[in-house]
Formats: structure tokens, sequence, C-alpha cells
């Protein structure tokens, strides 16, 4: 199991990737480019035995598995925990009572009441893995409504929340923006900066996307640590859209015409190409 906190120890900012599809053999393929690996558990197409299969492809690329559960219950928290996560991430903590049952949830006593247990950090870790495990392993509260916002540094405040996470969509979607408006300083400066300032002051880690070089520029000049820079979604789309607009290019030019044999096929070479696998 890869340790979070140790990287981001080291003091510079973490890139993310975000994973939404249960392939553990594409994660084994691309997530070594990354520093982090964000499991979307919430709204990604994967269960329990998926996500457990996508959290061990991460320690065998030796990058930190960062899952997001789907919701504030303490059940899938300390399942997630118990499958090695080196972090959770619990959706739409909006007030300071929110963010205190997260903890009771994800942290070990007297801190917090997670059940002790777990197979997989027994199996590596023994059984004094909870010694240290309130430590070892990051509670994210993401951030993603205006009252959360508003309640950010007491939310920031509570003892055994690691991290701030900023929630872009779902912000700009309760301020009234169509999920098409492009993020920006304009759309979520603002909100940005009062989540950096409440990490600041409380000592926490500030999470954030930033896709595109405009919004990681952002968030680096406004302090983010760890920023989620890239996707499964968008690698596999983007790289598709790309290969098949250069193919049609291709077929669209006269000279790819296919010259007519005897019989009646293409005796012409195809254009020279280089493989990407």
């Amino acid at each position: 199991m890869t340790s979070l906190r140790k990287m981001l120890d080291a003091g510079r900012p973490l890139l993310g990737l975000s994973v939404m599809y249960p392939s553990a053999g594409a994660l084994e393929r691309i997530g070594g480019d990354w520093d982090w690996i964000w499991i979307d558990g919430q709204h990604g197409e994967m269960g329990y035995e998926q996500t457990l299969g996508l959290v061990r492809a991460s320690d065998l690329i030796q990058r930190p598995a960062v899952v997001r559960v789907p919701g504030h219950e303490a059940g899938p928290i300390g399942k997630t925990l118990d499958m090695g996560a080196a972090a959770v991430i619990v959706p739409c903590v909006d007030t300071p009572e929110q963010a205190r049952a997260i903890v009771d949830a994800g942290k070990f006593p007297p801190l917090g009441k997670r059940s002790y247990g777990g197979r997989r950090p027994i199996d590596f870790h023994g059984r004094n893995y909870s010694d240290t495990a309130n430590t070892d392993t990051l509670l994210i509260a993401q951030i993603e409504s205006p009252q959360a916002i508003d309640n950010v540094d007491a939310i920031a405040a509570t003892a055994g929340v690691d991290a701030l996470f900023l929630g872009p969509d779902d912000l700009m979607l309760r301020r009234g923006f169509s999920m098409t408006t492009p993020k920006s300083k304009e759309t979520l400066g603002k909100d940005m900066d009062a989540v950096a300032a409440a990490c600041r002051r409380h000592n926490k880690i500030g999470v954030m996307v930033g896709v595109g070089e405009e919004m990681l520029r952002l968030c680096l000049a406004t302090g983010f640590q760890m920023i989620v820079s890239g996707s499964d979604v968008g690698f596999l789309a983007g790289g598709s859209k790309q290969a098949s607009g250069d193919a049609r290019k291709i077929i669209a030019t006269p000279a790819a015409k296919p010259a007519a044999s005897a019989a009646g096929l293409s005796t012409s070479p195809g254009p020279e190409t280089k493989s990407i696998y």
C-alpha cells in the first residue's frame, strides 16, 4: 500500500489521474504517468470488487489510491479504508456536523469510531496497523455547495479532516452555471481562494481539479497541493476522436483514393504509421 502522506511531505504539487471505468489493466498501463489515482466510486462505473482491483493495481504501480465513496455512510467509508486505500474522499460535506460524522466513520478511536479488522491492512502491516492509520490514511472532505463554502473554515477546523477537495461541477451547478460553462478564475476563483485559505489556516491539504493549462496554473497559484489533471475518460475519448479524425482526413485526400486492380482491390501501400501501444 502506497503512502500519500510521505509524498505530500516532500512539498511539491501532486498530479492526479481520475479513473471512472473499472479497468485495472488500463490503470496499470497509464497510471504510472501520474502521482496519485482518484478512483471515483461515487459517479464511476465500479462496484466493490472492481474498486478493490483498482486499489490493488494502484499498489502494483506504486501510486496512492484515493477512493471517492458514494456518500457519508460509515460502512462504505470503513470498507474502502479496509481495502488499503491511501485516502477516501467523502462528497458533499456541507457542515461541521457532517465533517465530524465522517471523522467518526474514517478514524480509529480516540479520534473517531472506525471499526477495526481490515483484512488487507492486517495482512500487509500486521494487527497494529491501527496505531498509525489515523495519520497514514487521509480523510478528504469535498466542498461542493455555497453552504459548504460558507462553512469551510469550520469544516477545515474539524480534527480528523485531513484535506478539503473543492468539487467544481456541483458548486458551479448550485451557483447557477451551465455545465458547459468553462472553469476559470471568473467562475471559480473566489471559491478556490476560500478553500485554499481555510486549508492554510488549519494546516490542511487542498485538493482541486485542474485540467488544462489555465486551470492547472490557477490551482498552483492558489496553493492547491493535489491537483487532478487527467482522466481515463478524457484520454479515451480524446485519443479516439483524434485518431478517427486523422484517419478520415487521409481518406478524404485525392492521393489516398485506392487504385483499381484486376481484382477490384487496392494494391497501394497504406500510409506509414507508428505504433502508440
